[in-house]
């Protein structure tokens, strides 16, 4: 993996940059390095965005629409809402799990986590963090999604309706709602049954938005738990059991497809489809030629295992 961290000289925030990154890396390997950029045009030609810019394997993992190059300070947003000079170390890390996933594909790179590869944890302001774990701990407690009614008190500790904070977080791709308003979803969990079941070590049974979903399942609640999925194309089962943070697949050969289709919308429609499990690379392959609206490709289980931790791993460990 390569790793370019385009500043001006003398930028303040590119030691900072430098140290998150190595603390994401956490020892693996990567050919990181720091590039001065001096004028508008050499911007241009590198991508730079303001500095300091981070590319992995030459994307923008943190690139906004319609911003353009620049030789000007730039800020990153991180999980509890502050602007800070480089991205947090779980963002990076968010970032290189997805660069892992996707890297070496002849495709747009992939979005996984959704959200234009935008943080699962919604900021503290306006009590949308608030209400998504309150909904996130209502499933993980009951298997189910909450009524409106039961996000009030966590809406008015913010002076909001609760109405108004979940079509925010609808519009946000953070829960999907149906037409009467209900929950649907709250990624990583279904309020409806999909392919990828998750029991966990108190008995609840969950659903999946997806496999990589339901792997970041048992990190988020620091539980033991076991998934139960399927091959789309044979219909073997398939079973990861995941026993103090360590996990199992059955059979030994599993692995996950990630992918996603070429237009935009919430991940529910536009990646959880293609993020399934398989018995093999063989059926995954097959799988994808026979839905060539989908781009993506194989990972295997421990790019797996750490997309799902760093996408989900943290949702209920911020604060409200």
């Amino acid at each position: 993996m390569r790793i370019t961290v385009l500043a001006v000289p003398d930028c303040p925030h590119a030691p900072l940059a430098r140290e998150r990154i190595d603390q994401a890396l956490g020892g693996r390997a990567a050919d990181v390095e720091v590039v001065e950029v001096a004028d508008e045009t050499q911007a241009v030609r590198l991508g730079m965005t303001g500095s300091p810019t981070i590319l992995i394997d030459g994307t923008d993992r943190f690139a906004l629409p319609a911003v353009t190059a620049s030789v000007s300070c730039r800020l990153y947003r991180g999980p509890d809402g502050r602007t800070e000079g480089a991205p947090s170390v779980a963002d990076l890390q968010q970032a290189l799990a997805v660069a892992e996933a996707g890297g070496d594909c002849d495709c747009p790179p992939l979005d996984a986590a959704g959200r234009d590869g935008r943080d699962r944890l919604a900021p503290i302001s306006g009590g949308l963090r608030a209400v998504q774990q309150a909904i996130l701990r209502s499933f993980a407690g009951n298997g189910r999604a909450p009524e409106a009614a039961d996000l009030e008190q966590a809406a008015q500790a913010f002076s909001r309706d609760r109405h108004e904070v979940l079509a925010e977080l609808a519009a946000e791709d953070f829960v999907t709602l149906d037409r009467q308003g209900r929950i649907q979803a709250a990624y990583p969990f279904s309020a409806t049954p999909t392919a990828h079941r998750v029991r966990l070590a108190d008995g609840t049974e969950l659903w999946a938005m997806c496999a990589i979903d339901a792997l970041g399942i048992p990190d988020m609640l620091g539980t033991d738990a076991v998934i139960i999925s399927s091959d789309p194309v044979t219909g073997e089962t398939i079973t990861i059991t995941s026993t103090s943070g360590q996990m199992t697949w059955q059979p030994h050969s599993a692995v996950v497809y990630v992918g996603q289709q070429a237009c935009t919308g919430p991940a529910a429609l536009v990646t959880c489809g293609a993020l399934n499990f398989f018995t093999g690379r063989e059926t995954a392959r097959s799988w994808a030629e026979q839905h060539p609206d989908y781009t993506g490709k194989v990972i295997d289980q421990a790019h797996a295992e750490a997309l799902g931790r760093s996408i989900f791993g943290s949702l209920l460990a911020g604060g409200e």
